[in-house]
């Protein structure tokens, strides 16, 4: 009788495993279709021995959660990397002389593909910052890297530690888009996991213009948004004048 019982019992939770990859894949394949804005998340590494040390990761998700009564913004991070654990130091070890901002996020617009990509494979780019086709100015107050020609950028503070996805039964993530920078895309028992950021923004900064020279094609790329959809970049309007 147990072992009809264990049987059972291992049925079931077969079963709902099924149902949970089967859910999984559906959301993923839902959200390929759903075009998502790309960002790149700029931050300084703590307790660096040499000069400042800079530190940017793409981001597979972000999104604005609420403007009142504070203006709040989320993403996550597959752990473990680099960016996570730099934004976790800030939140459990804060000193007199840490910024008010802990990072800002950069918005990207439609011309800038490379960059993205750039901060998402760190295997093929592992140090972008030294990058001449990166072009980025400090903000006034925090020092953290503002890039040129983004659509826009976001100077942020979290407001906690970040939420491990794994506690809400989430053990890796469902986004499949191959943009967020730190690790290689995680699937399924992979043993890679992401946590949830919460920030609250504390400043909509001015974002420097292109250093580059460019036609009338590329300044309208300028003031679109740069989009992830199908597993490739593109942007509101016709990708043909995009640089790959």
């Amino acid at each position: 009788m147990i072992g009809v019982q264990q049987n059972r019992l291992t049925i079931s939770g077969n079963a709902r495993q099924c149902i949970h990859n089967d859910t999984r894949q559906l959301l993923r394949e839902l959200l390929r279709e759903s075009a998502q804005s790309v960002a790149v998340v700029t931050a300084i590494l703590p307790d660096t021995t040499a000069s400042t040390a800079y530190h940017g990761a793409t981001l597979s998700s972000f999104s604005s959660i609420a403007l009142d009564p504070l203006p709040l913004v989320a993403f996550s991070l597959r752990v473990p990397s680099r960016m996570a654990s730099a934004l976790n130091v800030h939140v459990a070890s804060p000193s007199p002389s840490s910024p008010s901002a802990h990072f800002i996020i950069n918005i990207l617009s439609a011309a800038q593909p490379r960059l993205a990509t750039r901060f998402a494979r760190p295997d093929l780019y592992p140090r972008p910052f030294a990058d001449t086709d990166v072009h980025w100015t400090p903000d006034p107050q925090d020092g953290l890297p503002v890039f040129a020609g983004a659509l826009g950028a976001l100077s942020c503070r979290l407001v906690g530690p970040s939420v491990p996805l794994a506690r809400l039964g989430v053990s890796d993530s469902v986004w499949d888009v191959g943009t967020q920078g730190d690790v290689p895309q995680a699937s399924a028992g992979s043993g890679l996991a992401s946590e949830l950021f919460i920030a609250r923004v504390l400043r909509v900064e001015r974002v420097p213009v292109p250093v580059t020279k460019h036609d009338e094609g590329d300044a309208e790329l300028y003031r679109l948004p740069l989009l992830y959809h199908r597993r490739r970049y593109t942007t509101v309007e016709d990708d043909t004048k995009m640089k790959s």
